[in-house]
């Protein structure tokens, strides 16, 4: 246990940036997964304008260190070749 008064509030501070971190990743696959499901339903004008909307999601979580830059590259990468074959 911190003993400290700067380990204490070292504490705290993580467990808050903790949960703010933890609201951007899910807010990103939020929406990654409804790029994801309207590639699945094979509908391309949804998955276009999904896709613009999740892009800059991903650079701002790159942006703020919760996901790594060529995590956020590949998942993009990936996706955009998906829909490109879906036309």
């Amino acid at each position: 246990m911190a003993n400290t008064p700067q380990a204490k509030k070292r504490i705290r501070r993580n467990a808050v940036r903790a949960e703010v971190n933890g609201a951007r990743v899910s807010r990103i696959r939020t929406f990654v997964k409804k790029v994801e499901s309207a590639l699945e339903s094979g509908d391309k004008s949804a998955a276009e304008s999904a896709l613009k909307a999740m892009q800059p999601e991903l650079a701002r979580g790159v942006a703020k260190g919760v996901v790594h830059k060529n995590t956020a590259a590949r998942k993009f990468s990936r996706l955009t070749k998906r829909l490109t074959a879906l036309g």
